[in-house]
């Protein structure tokens, strides 16, 4: 069988399975939402509301077609515009010689160029793609494994990206024998432009901590990481971070943070949960913040969880938020299971939750429990 009869064959059977498996209604329903999100503001929005469905019809389509002439290149935006003038054109009545004629030929002439417009945009597109999914690669290379060793406690690690790359931080050093630290993170934004600063971010905080072997100097720490931050950072760009260290010999916790939200702490069989963590600005907002180290006693079975808010703040269809209301029920009815039983309930929960909706912002979480 030559190659061309294959190709034919694999394009019949993806074809067949797209049909019969590819749920495409659904996918087509979500994929009008995403397109509506993203290129209509809220304004817009407002004024379709006003609408009858005719007429909202009609601005749509009007809107699309605009934005996408505005989008490309200018001699792709050309040729577009020739192929739909053709294509518009060519269905036109003309008397000749007392008979009626069309043009038929211009429709394919129209038809062939808008397919020409959407290969270059489709390359583009898969050169992009294959960039990401490079970038995704560095990425998961630099994760650290999500259930370090350390002796006296379980802990696992857990990210989620909202699109190819992201831009939340989980990371785990060992610094010696018994000095371990965890760090969360969150770049404002997501995509390709957090994903780089967070790689940033995290070889600075790889780089210094070693230095800084004591509670007291936590503070310091943070501080440094800020100064260079916004040093090598870009304007009106700013990160949460949130840095804790464990100690194999001992129970205490200790932590700085720099405007990330407070830990929440879930006492060994007992429907207390309180907020631990003293909460300082941002990296990237203030040069000379001054960052204040704390401490918490953690008791055999308690469970301390940072979180980005990528968990809080993922929403369903209908735009509702799943809120630390849920994240904190279910810490407390599932203290008694390990980080991972823990961190996997919230993951599920998440996705019910979130149903056909699509991942809005970053999914992190760092849970630990001490033995």
């Amino acid at each position: 069988m030559n190659s061309k009869n294959i190709d034919h064959e694999q394009l019949g059977r993806t074809l067949r399975d797209d049909v019969l498996h590819g749920n495409i209604w659904q996918s087509l329903r979500l994929d009008f939402r995403e397109l509506k999100d993203f290129y209509i503001d809220d304004e817009k929005k407002a004024r379709l509301e006003k609408m009858g469905w005719v007429k909202r019809t009609l601005y749509l389509i009007w809107w699309y077609v605009k934005i996408l002439l505005l989008r490309l290149s200018p001699a792709r935006r050309v040729l577009l515009v020739i192929g739909m003038f053709l294509i518009l054109t060519s269905g036109n009545i003309q008397w000749q010689s007392g008979t009626i004629r069309t043009n038929p030929e211009t429709y394919l002439l129209g038809g062939a160029i808008i397919v020409f417009v959407l290969m270059l945009e489709l390359k583009d597109k898969l050169l992009a793609r294959n960039e990401l999914e490079a970038g995704r690669s560095v990425q998961y290379a630099l994760m650290p494994q999500q259930r370090p060793k350390i002796s006296g406690w379980e802990v696992w690690l857990h990210s989620e990206p909202a699109n190819d790359v992201g831009g939340d931080l989980v990371d785990y050093i060992q610094l010696d024998d018994k000095r371990h630290a965890l760090a969360l993170g969150d770049v404002a934004g997501k995509g390709l432009r957090a994903a780089l600063l967070m790689a940033k971010l995290q070889a600075t905080v790889r780089a210094l901590v070693p230095g800084y072997p004591d509670l007291s100097g936590l503070g310091d720490l943070m501080s440094r990481i800020n100064g260079i931050f916004i040093r090598d950072s870009l304007r009106s760009i700013f990160a949460s971070l949130v840095y804790i260290e464990l100690h194999s010999d001992d129970r205490r916790v200790n932590m700085v943070n720099a405007g990330h939200m407070p830990l929440l702490l879930v006492k060994k069989n007992s429907a207390d949960l309180g907020q631990v963590g003293k909460q300082a600005p941002a990296l990237g907002i203030v040069s000379d913040a001054i960052y204040v180290p704390d401490a918490v006693e953690i008791e055999q079975g308690d469970t301390l969880i940072a979180y980005s808010d990528g968990i809080t703040e993922a929403r369903n269809a209908h735009g509702n938020f799943f809120g630390e209301g849920r994240l904190i029920k279910i810490l407390k009815d599932k203290a008694h299971l390990s980080p991972e039983q823990i961190g996997q309930h919230i993951l599920k929960e998440i996705e019910w939750f979130r149903g056909d909706a699509r991942i809005y912002d970053d999914i992190s979480m760092i849970i630990i429990k001490r033995l």
